[in-house]
């Protein structure tokens, strides 16, 4: 930047600090296409390019009193465009691992929730293929969760009769589903 352009920033940073609303808008007219191309080019998107000028102008306007070398606005300015890029572009990076995530995650529950729907499927079909004693023994120890004493009582028989048709249960079952597997 030659000395020319350098002193007539230093004259509307003055001019500005001494209450002329006029002489920021004539800086921002000097340097906003600067700062939307600085951004542009590091995150090649011309809408975030736009945000960060807009949100590096904010920040500029704010600490407009801190800096104490008039000449160094430039530099001063285009760091701070610097420092908003940067900041956006950590942001979206990280958002956008977020979203890979949750998409992951969410593809891997749906593929979850298929394989689990298949497989409930197929274990109700191998249940009502049992004969209604087994399905009664079935239910009252898995689903109401009642003892093999209690299931006896409640059925009028023996406990051994009971764990021999919950065994008979189980292993039909296994056979069941091992053969719908197979024809998966």
């Amino acid at each position: 930047m030659d000395k020319a352009s350098q002193r007539i920033d230093e004259l509307l940073i003055e001019q500005y600090r001494s209450g002329d609303v006029l002489a920021f808008q004539k800086l921002v007219e000097r340097w906003h296409k600067r700062f939307c191309e600085k951004a542009y080019w590091l995150t090649k998107d011309a809408d975030a390019s736009k945000d960060i000028a807009q949100d590096s102008w904010n920040t500029i306007y704010y600490k407009m009193d801190t800096l104490n070398d008039l000449g160094s606005f430039q530099s001063w300015a285009l760091r701070i465009v610097f420092t908003k890029t940067m900041d956006w572009m950590r942001i979206t990076e990280r958002n956008k691992t977020k979203h890979e995530s949750y998409y992951k995650n969410y593809v891997d529950t749906e593929e979850q929730n298929d394989d689990n729907q298949a497989l409930k499927s197929k274990m109700l079909k191998a249940i009502k293929s049992l004969s209604s004693d087994q399905q009664i023994v079935l239910k009252l120890f898995y689903v109401e969760e009642y003892s093999l004493k209690e299931i006896s009582k409640l059925l009028k028989i023996s406990v051994g009769t009971t764990k021999s048709r919950l065994f008979h249960v189980r292993e039909k079952l296994k056979k069941q589903l091992k053969h719908r597997n197979y024809e998966n």
